[in-house]
């Protein structure tokens, strides 16, 4: 899929740092025979809407497993400091702009603990975001699960007037697949999320993120059903 003439410019990058403490090494992981970083990687890199596809890493053994993905990939090594346990992905993405010549005028920011992102996702976000006019993209899916506060108080319904889930809209859910925002915002210092937000919702089976174990079994379990389908 190409970009149409006119559609702004927009370059993507997925923050891979070396330390790992719930999953020790798990962007590079093997998940379904591939890297785990692979998936993502090759979502942007083979939707047409997306210029330039950048890894933004402290570790030579990531870079390296990035190079072997795909050529195309650039890669940029984050300082030590930035990829600390603390460190921000806002962070990564300043540093990135700051070293990086990024000449597109968006720039799309994906999580590679999110493997079930497409190509389709991406530009169906990225159109979705130039027909609205946004300035920052979030990609969520919607739950039709109740909430609560800690304090007993309910979130997104009114236990008096209990909802029934097929009239219910349900919560839209952040689900940190990936986000898109302005770079000049970004050169300003504004959070990845900024000005007039647009959001994507994504199927709800891209809910989880692997973050620990017992998510990376269970969708890899599932990834592994829908390939052998």
């Amino acid at each position: 899929m190409s970009a149409p003439s006119g559609t702004p410019s927009f370059a993507a990058v997925v923050p891979l740092r070396g330390g790992s403490k719930s999953i020790p090494g798990k962007n590079i992981k093997p998940f379904c025979g591939q890297p785990l970083c692979a998936w993502t990687l090759r979502a942007l890199l083979d939707c047409g809407m997306v210029s330039r596809v950048f890894v933004s890493t402290d570790s030579e053994e990531i870079a390296a497993v990035a190079r072997s993905i795909d050529s195309r990939i650039l890669i940029h090594p984050r300082p030590t400091h930035l990829a600390a346990d603390n460190s921000t992905t806002e962070e990564a993405i300043y540093d990135l702009i700051d070293s990086s010549d990024i000449t597109e005028r968006y720039l799309v920011t994906a999580q590679a603990t999110s493997p079930q992102t497409t190509r389709g996702d991406v530009a169906d976000a990225i159109s979705h975001f130039v027909a609205n006019g946004a300035d920052s993209l979030v990609t969520c899916v919607r739950t039709k699960r109740f909430f609560w506060n800690d304090d007993a108080t309910p979130i997104n319904y009114d236990p008096a007037k209990r909802p029934l889930r097929q009239q219910w809209n349900g919560t839209l859910m952040e689900n940190g697949a990936f986000y898109i925002s302005t770079v000049e915002r970004l050169r300003e210092r504004s959070a990845r999320l900024h000005g007039k937000i647009a959001v994507h919702e994504m199927d709800e089976s891209t809910s989880i993120e692997l973050d620990e174990l017992s998510d990376w079994e269970a969708l890899e379990a599932t990834f592994r059903r829908t390939i052998a389908g």
